[in-house]
């Protein structure tokens, strides 16, 4: 890495149109408490990166429960997407940003 420049890789979020649209029951819970994230639009990878945050301010609602069950997956795909984003090795990080996206499909549908 150069002494005065370093390379960044971003994760960006490709929704149609946004992210409410595309996970809405997901982002009508997530909005009771963070109407800002919901707003920002954020990805997913940015989700699993502040799940236990959310899973500790979202205590004794319906949206923890949902997603409990998922965090140890969550969290070792997002660990390995970060790992491989590290090692630059981007098309492996894009295959598990697809798994990624299959869980929290799964906690879309789980979601009432």
């Amino acid at each position: 890495m150069s002494r005065t420049m370093q390379l960044t890789v971003v994760i960006k979020p490709f929704y149609q149109p946004d992210f409410q649209s595309a996970f809405p029951r997901l982002a009508r819970h997530l909005g009771y408490l963070q109407p800002e994230l919901v707003a920002r639009n954020p990805t997913l990878y940015e989700l699993a990166t502040r799940l236990d945050h959310l899973l500790y301010e979202f205590d004794s609602t319906p949206l923890r429960d949902v997603l409990l069950p998922h965090r140890a997956q969550i969290r070792a795909v997002q660990k390995e997407i970060e790992q491989h984003i590290a090692d630059r090795r981007l098309a492996q990080a894009d295959a598990l940003l697809y798994r990624l996206e299959d869980i929290f499909e799964d906690i879309e549908r789980q979601l009432a």
